[in-house]
């Protein structure tokens, strides 16, 4: 008999005070803003507002990553056919130092399961080309043609719950 893995460092929870909001908008900044260089007067939208939040953070309380779930008129103006019963991932970021750690698949779990509770049949996100193999590990298929998002490369991916 094996030993049981051990707990994960790190829990995820949705963002619902200022604090774990500002937390998420931090990893955001140092994933998107500094490491990709992307603008940071897009990376932060209308859409944050109405969003589900989710935050990964150490038992310290040092943030790990974020992600966030659009729903209903905002994922539907999102997901290119207007569904309202598709949600949207998006801003998924992971900090530098726990990438490795299982933190991006447990925060799109956790994105699932907030679209789940919210009655939605699918998750639509788009994704940097260069993780379109983490988005299928998990489910997620790829259709239509890749564009640029914030001068990056992406695709349209979607799992049904």
């Amino acid at each position: 008999m094996s030993a049981p893995s051990p707990a994960p460092a790190y829990e995820i929870r949705v963002a619902e005070d200022p604090a774990d909001r500002e937390a998420c908008f931090a990893v955001r900044k140092e994933v998107f803003v500094a490491e990709q260089k992307v603008p940071e007067d897009i990376e932060y939208d209308a859409y944050d507002a109405g969003a589900v939040h989710v935050l990964a953070v150490r038992a310290d309380g040092v943030p790990l990553g974020t992600g966030r779930l659009l729903h209903g008129a905002a994922a539907a103006a999102k997901n290119g056919d207007g569904d309202p019963a598709v949600g949207s991932l998006g801003r998924l970021a992971v900090t530098a130092a726990a990438r490795g750690l299982g933190v991006g698949a447990a925060l799109v779990r956790a994105v699932e399961d907030a679209a789940r509770a919210r009655g939605l049949t699918a998750v639509d996100l788009h994704a940097q080309t260069h993780a379109l193999g983490f988005y299928e590990r998990l489910g997620y298929q790829a259709y239509g043609p890749e564009f640029p998002d914030a001068g990056i490369p992406h695709r349209a991916m979607r799992r049904f719950l």
